[in-house]
């Protein structure tokens, strides 16, 4: 299993949100290159990167900020980026500036032949991303409800070449209460795609609960890597390990 230390900006610093609320950021850097390098050197292999305000615009507003991003690791360590990307050619125009992998949130909703024509352009290159609330999934920076069931929405992509799924459950993003092993696991069963999960990661407890299911191809983890909850090189070792690593066990 992978984690992925997560950076979410928003005015061009990197924060945390509480349960996707804009109102409620955290500012935990405002070098978002800084904080790139640090991750790449706890140990990292892969970085999360969202475009909050991007999210909610349905562009990239922070360009800058994601630049100073690829220039701090790019080539070292690959960035996966999410927030804003609704067409083939915003696609297109991150994987040619370095992106390792996109991730397409509302569009795979709304225009889901985008997706399609994604996956065929970039192979290899392509997430869909999966935010829900009560197993429902939410648009447009989580500010728009569907009745669209999240394991409906994952199926319509089985063959359509997508790497993986991030699916976040909105309720425990930010919250630091523990992510949502058994609807993560139930979703990583019933589909073919690779899941990541997102959304309440707070401890080595939490990576011990998703890699023992033995499904889950990754982690998601923000606000606990910030407020030293969890150590990123400890969680790494761990992931790396198949689960043999001791140390902290994490807590409240």
């Amino acid at each position: 299993m992978i984690l992925y230390p997560a950076i979410d900006l928003k005015d061009g610093q990197c924060v945390r949100l509480l349960r996707g609320e804009m109102a409620a950021a955290t500012v935990f850097n405002d070098d978002p290159g800084a904080q790139a390098r640090a991750f790449h050197q706890a140990g990292a292999e892969w970085l999360h990167v969202v475009d909050l305000n991007g999210a909610f615009a349905g562009k990239p507003v922070n360009a800058e900020a994601v630049e100073r991003i690829l220039a701090a690791v790019g080539g070292r360590m690959p960035v996966q980026l999410g927030g804003g990307i609704r067409s083939l050619e915003g696609a297109r125009a991150w994987i040619e500036r370095g992106v390792s992998r996109i991730v397409l949130g509302t569009v795979a909703v709304k225009d889901p032949a985008v997706v399609h024509d994604c996956c065929r352009e970039f192979p290899g290159k392509v997430a869909v991303g999966i935010d829900a609330r009560d197993g429902r999934v939410a648009v447009e920076g989580w500010a728009e409800a569907t009745e669209i069931e999240a394991l409906d929405l994952a199926r319509r992509f089985e063959d359509a070449g997508v790497s993986a799924i991030v699916y976040t459950d909105i309720d425990r993003d930010g919250a630091l209460g523990g992510v949502n092993v058994d609807a993560t696991a139930a979703l990583a069963r019933a589909v073919s795609i690779p899941v990541i999960a997102s959304g309440g990661v707070k401890d080595l407890q939490d990576i011990r609960a998703l890699m023992a299911t033995g499904a889950i191809a990754g982690a998601i983890s923000g606000r606990a890597l910030y407020d030293g909850r969890l150590d990123l090189g400890e969680a790494v070792a761990l992931t790396k390990s198949g689960g043999q690593a001791t140390g902290q066990t994490g807590g409240n």
